[in-house]
């Protein structure tokens, strides 16, 4: 990736865009959380239903600081010993900080501070946490290449920032904050 790269990425972010990017076991899609419609792209495009609710990255926990106040002590233990990493937690957002079209049917939502250098670097650029659902079709295997994003979007995604996956070999394992329990391991 190259400055130019970077740029243009976010551009597209905050023009309502959806891009593709690796992360750390798969390569991902990405767009404003904030930014409905390019939501509601995305979800078309991966042909998911909005009730699933969506994963939002971040490059630093400063980046998600609002989600993390009604945390005590022992959760914020948990996410230090975890972030930033390959760890997705369920985290709770008792003052609707996040949109529902993130969330889902859900009340909490899914967030991971990476430490993937290409993911924090975008999220850094960007401002702020971006969307991260794999880059797939519903029921389909997750692109593990910048081919097979192409493959699956053609040029559908505005925007393809190029990388190399992490060291994983499959997706995060996800856990809600309040019980530990292990939703996707």
């Amino acid at each position: 990736m190259n400055p130019w790269q970077l740029k243009e990425a976010v551009r597209c972010l905050h023009a309502g865009g959806v891009i593709a990017y690796p992360t750390e076991a798969v390569w991902g899609l990405g767009c404003d959380p904030y930014n409905r419609a390019a939501v509601q792209r995305l979800l078309a495009l991966k042909r998911r239903p909005e009730h699933k609710g969506l994963i939002l990255v971040a490059a630093s926990q400063a980046q998600i600081e609002p989600l993390l106040t009604p945390l005590n002590d022992q959760q914020r233990q948990w996410l230090d010993e975890t972030w930033p990493g390959p760890a997705t937690w369920l985290l709770p957002d008792p003052r609707g900080l996040v949109p529902g079209w993130i969330k889902g049917a859900h009340t909490q939502v899914a967030v991971r501070v990476s430490a993937h250098p290409l993911v924090q670097a975008l999220c850094e650029a960007y401002g702020g946490p971006v969307v991260s659902t794999s880059a797939n079709r519903s029921a389909a295997n997750p692109a593990r290449s910048k081919l097979k994003v192409s493959t699956y979007f053609g040029y559908s995604v505005d925007f393809i920032l190029p990388g190399e996956l992490g060291g994983l070999d499959k997706p995060t394992a996800i856990r809600n904050i309040q019980d530990l329990q292990n939703i996707r391991a």
